[in-house]
């Protein structure tokens, strides 16, 4: 065990009051969840609303002319046609075509405001000094905290506080207003609900966490039901079901690179690693060298939970990949999980086995989301 103090973010006091059990995750203090537990947390995010302390993320900002384009050169995502207050989802590569993280991108009007992982803060921090320091001002925001407000009521609550939320659509951002505290606020999150992430000074935290916590559509929801409420939408965890392992192509993320940065594209390559995920990518003008694996979603009507690492194989006994992640859905009421498999195998409909203590689960190759994203797009 590590003998390095845990963190604690802005929160610790109110989760430690709302009866919240806590775990370490990231190098903090997290809640794991609150009295209700788990099962209800995730129910009421999917029907109400939820209330997630991410303050553990990673937020930096990028300051000057040449930002987008200098973060280009780390990323294979368009930065540079990116408009104001609109955000981007992205990836930091490495030169064999690995995911050193994911990341969120949102323009400003004087920068670029970027979110990390929590896992990776200190790295992509690193990473980011080392490459762009020439060409752009890498500011970290250690004084921010970052709040989640998920679910279908969400909108509700927030525009009580902050009228004028209601109008922003999905990956929309901007400065608002929360009875009198300032944030910048981005229509967007971790569930495939509808929701909105609340960028707030540390000072001012527990101030607005009380607050939406007032409103009563609200409740506060610990890292266990967003664990499940983000592999119920399909959505990865980093250095779960992506690492430096796994390109994008293998990843099931080439929608996040735009044509633009793809090979005939104004502004292809220039990133680590484009030499290997480039010719991966569908309709690439590169010579074609497809993935010979993918990451694909997984269903079985078994009781028998299947968890990260239980191996992947055919009805020979073929070794096909491994399960990343897998979780009961309380939405969809199955079990659900994602994984690798050889791409012969990542068909939707085709049956695998997950071996799990000597047993062979049969499990279903399946679209994913499990559970259908509900994003406000207008």
């Amino acid at each position: 065990m590590s003998s390095t103090p845990l963190l604690k973010t802005p929160l610790h006091a109110l989760h430690v009051e709302l009866g919240a059990k806590m775990v370490p995750f990231g190098g903090y203090d997290m809640p794991v969840q609150y009295r209700e537990g788990i099962l209800a947390e995730h129910r009421h995010t999917r029907t109400a609303a939820g209330l997630f302390d991410v303050s553990h993320m990673g937020q930096l900002r990028l300051v000057g002319a040449h930002a987008a384009a200098a973060l280009e050169t780390l990323v294979p995502v368009d930065i540079v046609d990116l408009p104001v207050f609109k955000q981007r989802y992205a990836l930091f590569t490495d030169e064999n075509g690995g995911i050193l993280d994911d990341l969120m991108v949102c323009r400003r009007p004087d920068d670029l405001f970027v979110v990390v992982n929590a896992g990776c803060k200190v790295q992509d921090t690193a990473h980011l000094k080392k490459h762009l320091s020439g060409r752009c001002e890498v500011i970290e925001c250690p004084e921010r905290a970052l709040l989640a407000l998920q679910g279908p009521q969400a909108v509700t609550a927030l525009a009580r506080l902050a009228p004028g939320v209601e109008k922003m659509v999905f990956m929309d951002g901007g400065f608002f207003k929360i009875e009198g505290f300032e944030a910048f606020i981005t229509r967007s999150g971790y569930t495939g609900e509808d929701g909105y992430e609340i960028s707030i000074h540390e000072r001012d935290a527990m101030a607005v966490a009380r607050l939406l916590l007032d409103q009563p559509e609200v409740k506060p929801i610990g890292l266990g039901a967003r664990d499940t409420l983000r592999l119920e939408a399909g959505l990865c965890l980093y250095g779960h079901d992506i690492s430096t392992t796994t390109t994008p192509a293998e990843a099931a993320l080439t929608w996040a690179i735009q044509k633009v940065r793809r090979s005939g594209g104004a502004r292809a390559g220039g990133y680590p690693g484009y030499a290997v995920i480039d010719p991966q990518l569908p309709n690439t003008q590169s010579s074609p060298k497809p993935a010979t694996r993918k990451r694909v979603g997984l269903v079985s009507n078994e009781k028998m939970p299947v968890r990260e690492g239980a191996k992947l194989v055919d009805a020979a006994g073929n070794e096909l990949g491994t399960v990343t992640s897998g979780t009961l859905g309380p939405t969809v009421g199955h079990l659900v999980a994602m994984g690798y498999v050889a791409s012969s195998h990542a068909a939707v409909g085709t049956e695998v086995f997950a071996l799990v203590r000597d047993k062979r689960v049969p499990m279903t190759v399946a679209a994913m989301p499990f559970a259908p994203h509900r994003y406000f797009r207008g």
